[in-house]
């Protein structure tokens, strides 16, 4: 049975390497705080010491952190994952990050004899914790095929997008939908209260319409039960969309409506909810996230 690596286990991350040992799977652990694999450890996880020892630990590594500097630093540190020999290894890459960074992985992994695939997710944390969370895949057909069962462990749906860098294209495609759908459900809250309606009674009849969609069922009713607590940071959806308009700007393309939602994120990151939820985003308006009694 292969050696699983996993490097990253946050909100997202601990729940995929949970649910790879509850199929069986051989799992080395790896996260800056060491705490945080606890009780990974506890589960059956092993934990070592550094990116570099999760590699030669292991033969297919899985990475999923924050930004793309902490990928760079897993990848190219002395420490990281390429300061070891990688041939016949595979590399999955689940950080949403740069189609430049992904392609440069794969290409550094080539050279090493090994292989790189990018392979953002999207679901949040109860796609995570539930294993229903959506694969979006950049790379070598032979290899994803290979690393396809164990996306089956914690993904619903996968595809293989094209060649190394498209996975990530593929995620900016999908943030930019979700701006739209975060921003939409926002303010028809906000409205819908303002306009003295029962909040339950609408959420439930526009989920059974076409304005149903992913945000609306998981995040309103967070935001009811004043629940901001980060299935999703607010911090990393920033640097999502700022990676989006660099690359439609790349393609000159102009996005005014993933413009304007990174604006308003901005502005909730500046009041100090950057690592709250996406859903805090109601907090522009309604003071510490509570919603506001109106009058009949």
């Amino acid at each position: 049975m292969s050696q699983i690596g996993f490097i990253g286990t946050g909100v997202m991350g601990a729940s995929i390497v949970r649910n790879m040992i509850k199929q069986g799977l051989n799992v080395n652990v790896y996260n800056r705080t060491k705490s945080k694999t606890d009780e990974l450890i506890k589960e059956g996880a092993v934990w070592q010491e550094t990116p570099a020892a999760i590699t030669e630990a292991s033969d297919i590594i899985f990475t999923m952190v924050g930004f793309p500097k902490d990928v760079e630093t897993i990848y190219f540190n002395e420490n990281g994952i390429f300061s070891k020999d990688i041939t016949d290894k595979i590399i999955v890459d689940l950080t949403t990050s740069t189609p430049t960074l992904a392609e440069k992985i794969a290409v550094k992994a080539n050279e090493l004899g090994g292989i790189a695939l990018d392979a953002p997710v999207s679901g949040g944390d109860l796609g995570a914790k539930n294993g229903t969370l959506t694969i979006m895949v950049g790379g070598d057909q032979a290899a994803y095929e290979k690393v396809l069962p164990i996306f089956k462990t914690f993904g619903k749906t996968f595809t293989l997008q094209g060649e190394s860098g498209k996975g990530q294209h593929t995620k900016m495609a999908n943030q930019i939908m979700i701006a739209g759908t975060m921003t939409g459900m926002t303010e028809m809250m906000v409205y819908a209260n303002k306009a003295g309606l029962d909040l339950d009674k609408v959420i439930e009849t526009l989920s059974g319409g076409s304005a149903a969609n992913w945000s609306l069922s998981n995040y309103s009713p967070r935001i009811l039960k004043e629940n901001y607590s980060p299935g999703f940071f607010v911090k990393h959806f920033i640097k999502d969309l700022k990676i989006a308009l660099d690359e439609a700007e790349k393609m000159n393309l102009d996005l005014p409506a993933t413009k304007l939602a990174t604006d308003l994120y901005e502005k909730l990151a500046n009041k100090g909810f950057e690592n709250d939820g996406t859903q805090a985003l109601i907090k522009l308006w309604w003071t510490d996230g509570k919603q506001p009694m109106t009058k009949d």
